[in-house]
């Protein structure tokens, strides 16, 4: 249990009061008498209008359930359908034409593209290594991954035969991104240098040669004493590529945060960053390593930014944290409590404290997630405009991010933009957060299709295609991002190198990647792509039709699965969860690579659960499947992500009173009930219950 302090009439964690006296406010002019009386200030006003917008999204579920109820199966009179949702609130009338009118946006944001890094602000050594990918040795990236059509790396030291084809590879790419006047790279034996576009400057810095193709920087390596390049014609070492334009350093879906422990670790590593002070030591090969923050990268004619410009994801208005309790007693919200300490530590930044700067252009960058319609994004903006007000910031420095992915944000995605339009720099999709939502927004509707056949359904085509083509009619082109959703698989680039270039494709100018292996391989398609003219031409076309979106992907009435198909949806969601919630109950894990059933890693956080665990609760509501089945593949699951975890030596089995076996069933045995069918609050009470009993 935590200690409390009082601080402006609130009860403050004193892990908290500590950081916060001792580590955030020194150097930002704010006093911390002022501080806490400001944040006590904020609660007071802004609780009540948070508890009312949740209250508000409970109310309008309810209603959803009873015409679902009324009205079962997929919706056979659309126009009848979005009658009954314009008249509970849901669909709100389309704001007239507007353009955003964000100012002080950072190039990496608004004119740049390239990928993005998310990654869990609790672990100090992934945080480091997300903002160093701004810059990646494509040599490496091709090197150790499945890319190549070559066999694996030998083991025992450098394999000449991989790194041949590691060369080719590399080669082969220059040819298309910046390709020479005459003949190709793989013949250039470095002497004169002459590309085909007059256009792009060749930059040198001794040997070592710049280049840029659609903003992007490609560093070529000339090392005639290195190990590969005194084997190479030109003598050319590695090619570095600039990947990781933007990292979203995360306090929300891929962390477990549960307490004032949790949320001073993740402020502690964000402030580090703000600072360019943030260290993390480990193990490797028996050799203690510390990792820091890069230097900016020193060029004749340019300095270039060395690290991503990050952004801070915030929790969403859902979740209360026990790190600060209300004069009532009561928990405060903590997406305002993330509000004010994370801009708290970003003054850091913007004040010039610390080492390196983050926002060149003077801004703080927060994504806010899982916000339901436009009414919850000018509560954020009001938010916003409180902690500018009680940090002395100038109106609108606070930048924010809208993660479209709650079916009621997509319906009303231009009205959601326009509560926020002066400080937004982010939209972007995500397939397993906004397909939960999905569930549970129709849950009384009907049994749902498979999970595997949601990615072909109509609604997803309408959703994605919509994202983008109102993002430019509201004008972010050039003044903010448009984003993509995560490739989950990290052992599979050569699948990712063949469908990912679709996000830049799309008019996206950025999309999420599981590593920086992975952002240095994604950034070759930003080369092979021009975005901004992408958006150009996608300016012109409609925007697909809210009919589409509106879609529920139930299936047709009286629809059967066989007993097998069943056995196999059940066995690989219960597989999902409970490969996550053990290490998120037991260890405090909210992201890692997590096998599925078949054993493939993939990169999981919370958004995974929520899907898995709505499908089976709806199958369970409407019996598509019993509790008893439901009980067996839990069972036959538990041996199974037994076995996988093995060689883990902190890892306790799923048997028993397992308190993450608990867990896993209650998120879908009482998956019908829980707010938006958001895992949050079960899984932060088991944890809580976990973290008591030691």
């Amino acid at each position: 249990m935590s200690e409390y302090v009082n601080r402006g009439g609130l009860q403050v964690a004193t892990a908290l009061a500590d950081f916060v006296e001792t580590r955030a406010l020194p150097g930002t002019g704010v006093q911390a008498d002022t501080l806490w009386a400001g944040l006590a200030d904020i609660l007071g006003r802004l609780v009540p209008v948070n508890r009312a917008l949740l209250a508000k999204r409970d109310a309008i579920q309810a209603k959803l359930d009873a015409w679902h109820r009324a009205h079962p199966g997929p919706i056979t009179d659309m126009a009848a359908y979005q009658a009954f949702l314009s008249e509970i609130g849901y669909l709100v009338p389309e704001p007239a034409g507007f353009k955003i009118g964000t100012q002080n946006v950072d190039a990496e944001i608004a004119t740049m593209a390239g990928p993005q890094l998310v990654v869990p602000a609790l672990n100090d050594r992934f945080v480091l290594n997300a903002a160093n990918a701004r810059w990646g040795s494509l040599y490496d990236a091709l090197y150790g991954t499945d890319v190549l059509d070559a066999p694996a790396a030998r083991p025992g030291g450098y394999d000449s035969a991989r790194g041949d084809a590691v060369i080719a590879y590399a080669r082969g790419f220059l040819d298309r991104a910046v390709p020479l006047a005459n003949g190709s790279w793989a013949d250039w034996d470095g002497g004169d240098l002459t590309l085909a576009d007059p256009a792009i400057p060749i930059i040198r810095r001794g040997d070592d040669i710049l280049l840029r193709n659609n903003g992007l920087g490609i560093e070529i390596v000339i090392d005639r004493n290195h190990p590969v390049g005194r084997t190479d014609r030109a003598g050319i070492a590695d090619v570095i590529l600039e990947a990781a334009l933007t990292t979203i350093i995360d306090l929300e879906d891929s962390v477990a945060a549960v307490d004032a422990e949790d949320k001073v670790k993740g402020y502690t590593n964000w402030l580090g960053l703000m600072r360019g002070d943030l260290t993390a030591s480990f193990e490797k090969g028996g050799t203690t390593m510390t990792r820091a923050l890069d230097d900016d990268r020193e060029w004749d004619e340019e300095l270039l930014h060395g690290r991503s410009v990050m952004f801070v994801r915030n929790v969403g208005h859902l979740m209360t944290n026990p790190a600060v309790r209300l004069p009532d007693g009561s928990e405060a919200p903590e997406g305002i409590l993330d509000a004010v300490f994370t801009s708290l530590c970003a003054m850091h930044d913007l004040l010039g404290l610390g080492k390196y700067r983050n926002s060149r252009a003077g801004s703080i960058y927060i994504v806010k997630p899982k916000q339901h319609g436009p009414e919850e994004c000018a509560f954020t903006n009001d938010l916003f405009d409180a902690v500018e007000d009680l940090l002395g910031l100038d109106r609108h420095t606070i930048k924010v991010g809208v993660m479209d992915e709650e079916r009621r944000t997509s319906a009303n995605l231009a009205a959601c933009i326009y509560a926020v339009r002066d400080r937004i720099v982010f939209i972007n999709t995500g397939f397993l957060d906004r397909t939960g939502d999905e569930m549970h927004s129709a849950m009384q509707a009907g049994p749902m299709i498979r999970k595997a056949d949601m990615k072909s359904s109509a609604w997803i085509q309408a959703y994605e295609g919509r994202n983008v083509q109102i993002g430019l009619a509201c004008g972010l082109s050039g003044k903010a991002q448009i984003g993509k959703g995560m490739w989950a698989a990290p052992d599979m680039m050569k699948d990712m190198m063949a469908q990912k270039i679709g996000h830049p494709k799309s008019g996206a100018n950025t999309a999420w990647v599981p590593s920086p292996t992975a952002a240095t391989l994604h950034a070759m398609h930003y080369h092979m792509v021009d975005v901004f003219e992408v958006q150009k031409a996608l300016a012109a076309k409609e925007t697909p039709a809210l009919d589409a979106l509106l879609t529920i992907p139930a299936a047709p009435r009286g629809h059967n699965w066989s007993d097998e198909e069943v056995a196999q949806e059940l066995e690989n969601n219960a597989q999902g969860i409970l490969g996550y919630v053990v290490r998120w109950i037991d260890q405090g894990i909210g992201c890692s690579k997590v096998p599925d059933i078949h054993d493939i890693g993939l990169m999981e956080d919370r958004a995974t659960l929520r899907i898995s665990s709505q499908h089976i609760a709806n199958w369970l509501l409407h019996g598509v499947c019993t509790p008893a089945q439901v009980d067996a593949a839990f069972a036959k699951m538990a041996a199974k992500v037994d076995a996988q975890n093995a060689g883990d030596p902190l890892y306790q089995k799923l048997e028993g009173d397992s308190i993450a076996l608990k867990a896993a069933r209650a998120l879908v045995y009482e998956g019908v009930a829980q707010p938006s069918g958001y895992t949050e609050p079960l899984l932060h009470k088991f944890r809580q219950e976990k973290k008591a009993a030691g």
